[in-house]
């Protein structure tokens, strides 16, 4: 992954120029948004089935081929706006291509859907850590139209194939992320519950919160250093492990989704994780997360991207990666079960 990026050749109309050499389709009408794709399927009516969908939602689908092609490089222009690669089972040229088309990607502005198996999931996860791809897993045809309407959001144009209550579970699952952040940053701080989250989501360039205001304050009025409280050390994960088989208990007896809360089970799971020194890949935190592993994804995704959770490549393999808990994110928890005290048990 450390080599040059090597340009990927695409065909059809928009950036690049020529035929679809090798390719089912190389023209899809018009789309509407003016986003250019490229689809790599070897599954025929799955290729059909993607272009068709990307067709619906306004793309102008430039190329559909086979896995094939991501092995050849080419002399070609650019990337298209957007890749979607099927790639259920993924041998090594295949993973060698995929984190090209990852670097490629990364500096060409190109976004990327890539979809896979749950036993292909660690490789693939792995070798994309440039682009920031969406990674489905085993996905539904709705699955992948969520994924094509995250791609329009992205890029400032109108999700149009959403259904009203697929967009509504998108912001939703946003907003329930930053909620989750901003109560562990209360946690981690031990400050008041109307301080400003540094996870906060806010899109003014200079805004400052009351956490900046109230530091700053402090700073001005004593020359004395802030002293923060030490840390108290995470639970025995024998105790953690024990709330998660409660909350897994519940799935035998009730409905699993009733009670689906992906964050609080990925939290529980790597904050056990790292008192007993275990790498968690993502395939098992998706499994702990107890929601299907394309919805997993999307949270670990969103945790990410506020500070909840962290992606570590493996030293001794580059291909493969690892999920952990943020030092924020570790804070907290040993802060919420500090104060839970001999309760914990029962917080399931």
């Amino acid at each position: 992954m450390a080599q040059a990026a090597q340009r990927f050749e695409y065909v059809g109309e928009g950036r690049g120029a020529g035929s679809g050499h090798g390719s089912d389709s190389g023209s899809g009408g018009a789309g509407r948004s003016g986003i250019a794709v490229s689809i790599y399927a070897d599954r025929g009516y799955l290729r059909a089935e993607m272009a068709e969908d990307a067709a619906a939602a306004g793309l102008r689908v430039a190329q559909t081929t086979d896995l094939a092609r991501l092995l050849e490089s080419g002399s070609a222009s650019a990337l298209p706006d957007l890749v979607l690669v099927d790639c259920p089972v993924i041998d090594d040229a295949e993973l060698a291509a995929l984190a090209r088309l990852d670097q490629c990607a990364s500096l060409q502005g190109s976004q990327l859907v890539i979809s896979t198996s749950m036993g292909s999931l660690d490789e693939v996860y792995g070798c994309l850590d440039h682009a920031e791809a969406q990674i489905l897993v085993t996905p539904s045809r709705a699955d992948r139209v969520i994924a094509l309407g995250r791609v329009l959001s992205r890029t400032g144009n109108r999700v149009r194939e959403l259904s009203e209550e697929d967009r509504l579970s998108l912001l939703r699952l946003t907003d329930q992320v930053s909620q989750i952040a901003q109560k562990l940053e209360l946690l981690s701080s031990g400050a008041d519950e109307d301080t400003t989250s540094a996870f906060r989501f806010e899109t003014h360039p200079g805004y400052r919160g009351k956490a900046d205001t109230k530091l700053d304050t402090q700073f001005d009025r004593s020359s004395d250093r802030l002293i923060r409280a030490a840390r108290p050390p995470l639970p025995d994960p024998r105790l953690v492990r024990k709330i998660i088989r409660q909350r897994q208990l519940r799935a035998r007896f009730f409905e699993g989704d009733l009670f689906a809360d992906p964050a609080w089970d990925m939290l529980l799971d790597l904050t056990a994780a790292r008192v007993e020194h275990v790498r968690v890949s993502v395939t098992s935190l998706c499994i702990a997360s107890g929601v299907p592993p394309t919805t997993a994804l999307r949270w670990i995704g969103q945790m990410t991207d506020v500070g909840l959770l962290q992606r570590v490549d493996d030293e001794t393999d580059r291909r493969r990666a690892f999920i952990t808990l943020t030092d924020k994110a570790a804070d907290a928890m040993a802060r919420y079960f500090a104060e839970s005290g001999t309760s914990a048990s029962n917080l399931v």
